[in-house]
């Protein structure tokens, strides 16, 4: 079958939609499909305003609406809500082909969270976007009800994966030499992240942040104590997790958190927040402990054996994720 996958956002990015979709496509390809990418690599970009970290297309209409041709694809997948997504909706809309979407981002909160703009704007255009296509994926039970609750109706399930070849627990914890225990956290450093809820608790040991984002500056000028190890990929990565103590997630807007899994699979516990994401990958799971208060978590999540942590993310199978997405395609071709 071909597939075809716009997305928004992709490399030099780097992030749990990026990496989702790059392993997706990759699975999809092995398992006997043609996949064809629409990504801001092939256009010229300018920097998102607030974001300059992300590159956002410049997109003629005419040359998405070229390369969708010239594929001639089974099925469209529209990974997010961006330029690309955008005019790729509106293709399919006046082509009569239906498409499905997917909600990776929690867009108005991240929204919100910089710019004085009511919440309900936010959800309003999201409405708009995916009510369109024949079913918007979503990742996690606790996403759907609350998406059910603000008027979306054509919900299905996209569970994720981990990659557990890659992300494993490792000999060589101390190549980082810091002192222990190491609190880390990966992923994007900026506001909706509430990254600095973490770096201002009082902890013993080092507190290490790999990743990039706008808010690494002042922050790094403000905690002068904390390590920033900057964005990390591959197996670079991979040996930062499993030289971890324990994993700390401050983020209230995430919709999964691919982060959690590639640490429980590298054998580190997992203490976050009881919020979307944490609470469908680690409540009831004795791999973690959510807390409304961070520093408890932390506190609980430090006892935790490095096997319980791996035998959780095993259960999070990439043969599941992309059986799923497959049967959520709209084939029309």
């Amino acid at each position: 079958m071909r597939i075809l996958i716009v997305s928004d956002a992709w490399y030099p990015q780097v992030n749990g939609v990026v990496r989702t979709l790059d392993t997706l496509r990759g699975k999809l390809e092995q398992a006997g499909n043609t996949v064809r990418m629409v990504t801001p690599a092939e256009f010229k970009t300018l920097p998102c305003p607030t974001y300059p970290e992300i590159r956002l297309a410049l997109a003629r209409p005419a040359r998405v609406r070229q390369m969708i041709e010239s594929f001639m694809p089974c099925a469209i997948h529209i990974a997010t809500e961006g330029p690309l997504g955008i005019i790729t909706r509106h293709y399919c809309r006046k082509k009569g082909h239906p498409f499905t979407t997917a909600y990776h981002t929690r867009f108005p909160e991240y929204v919100t969270a910089r710019v004085p703009v009511p919440l309900s704007w936010g959800y309003r255009f999201m409405r708009w976007f995916h009510d369109a296509s024949s079913a918007v994926m979503v990742a996690t039970d606790t996403i759907e009800q609350d998406l059910r609750g603000r008027g979306f109706t054509n919900i299905r399930r996209w569970t994720r994966g981990v990659d557990t070849d890659l992300f494993h627990p490792r000999n060589d914890r101390d190549f980082l030499n810091l002192p222990r225990p190491i609190h880390l956290y990966v992923g994007r450093v900026a506001v909706e992240k509430s990254v600095e809820d973490f770096l201002r608790l009082d902890l013993p040991g080092t507190k290490l942040v790999v990743g990039d984002g706008p808010q690494r500056a002042p922050l790094q000028q403000k905690y002068p104590d904390t390590v920033f190890a900057g964005m990390k990929e591959g197996e670079d990565l991979a040996r930062h997790y499993a030289a971890a103590d324990v994993f700390v997630f401050p983020s209230r807007t995430d919709t999964f958190g691919l982060v959690l899994l590639e640490a429980l699979a590298s054998g580190v516990p997992v203490a976050a927040l009881p919020v979307p994401g944490p609470l469908d990958v680690i409540d009831g799971s004795p791999a973690g402990v959510l807390d409304d208060d961070l520093g408890k978590a932390i506190a609980g999540a430090m006892e935790i054996p490095p096997n319980i942590c791996r035998d959780h993310a095993l259960t999070y199978s990439w043969d599941a994720s992309v059986r799923q997405f497959l049967e959520n395609l709209h084939v029309f071709r």
